[in-house]
């Protein structure tokens, strides 16, 4: 017991520097502002105040929140039958069709928001297809479309593989027992695997939500800084603005948001863990 002690305790340690001391720090400039003098801080919630007073902001929310919806429904849609397609298939391409889908996230995703800069921009490769088939060019970059495409192709990976495990792990005999009781494919999809996969699907959910719904980068490459979210506002207050407090505490609006989110979807999970194990 001791000699495990002794090696959770450089973990421990870590854990205590790398993430807990941040995540103080975040909620102490949250609910403080700067005193007359440089070295005192006063608490208070007009950060949080100002945020929610101000119709800006909360449009930028508002974008944000339906900006993650749109990719997470996008990636469902996509991703189960994309997920179904492989848990089905042959033995012989079951993990090739596997690696293709986790091959992608093997390179930065920066570098693939980039990529993708350079084939939606004014002469990048779609326009220049379109021009070869007679067709005019297409405004693509610094749109809300490519921020969606942008979104939806670095996190639909996630997506893909929740609802693949999940479908793995189905006793296909459940199946078997469909069928014999003259249940039709259509009608053992709609009551054994879809009900079966849905703790899957939750779980691609909030991996797919939740940096969608905070993430900077992609609208900053993909909109050219003219499609703010609310993951762009929190970085420049703190790189840009100097307003730490400010970032501190819409980090913190975010951070409940998540947490509300998360809770939401376990739910839905274990309730469907529930229902799926009744039927």
């Amino acid at each position: 017991m001791r000699h495990f002690r002794t090696m959770v305790f450089p973990y421990l340690v870590w854990i205590a520097i790398m993430i807990v001391l941040p995540m103080l720090l975040i909620v102490l400039y949250a609910f403080t502002v700067r005193g007359n003098d440089v070295t005192t801080f006063r608490f208070t919630l007009e950060n949080f105040a100002y945020f929610f007073s101000d119709a800006i902001f909360l449009d930028v929310l508002k974008r944000s929140l339906l900006i993650a919806l749109a990719t997470t429904a996008i990636c469902v849609v996509i991703g189960y039958p994309t997920a179904y397609f492989i848990a089905n298939a042959l033995p012989t391409w079951h993990m090739r069709l596997v690696l293709l889908v986790t091959l992608p996230t093997w390179i930065n995703m920066l570098v693939r928001t980039y990529a993708w800069m350079g084939i939606l921009q004014d002469n990048g490769l779609i326009n220049t297809f379109l021009e070869m088939i007679g067709l005019a060019p297409v405004k693509l970059l610094h749109t809300s479309f490519a921020v969606v495409l942008g979104m939806v192709y670095n996190f639909l990976p996630f997506m893909i593989l929740q609802i693949h495990t999940s479908l793995t792990k189905m006793d296909q005999s459940l199946l078997e027992a469909a069928s014999d009781l003259g249940a039709s494919n259509v009608q053992r999809f709609l009551r054994v695997t879809l009900p079966l996969s849905l703790p899957g699907v939750i779980s691609g959910i909030t991996l797919v939500f939740l940096p969608a719904v905070s993430s900077f980068f992609i609208p900053k490459l993909l909109g050219g800084g003219q499609y703010v979210l609310i993951g762009n506002v929190i970085e420049t207050q703190f790189l840009t603005s100097g307003n730490w407090n400010f970032g501190s505490a819409i980090s913190m609006i975010m951070a409940v948001i998540i947490m509300i989110s998360m809770y939401i979807t376990k739910k839905v999970d274990r309730n469907a863990s529930e229902g799926g194990g009744q039927g």
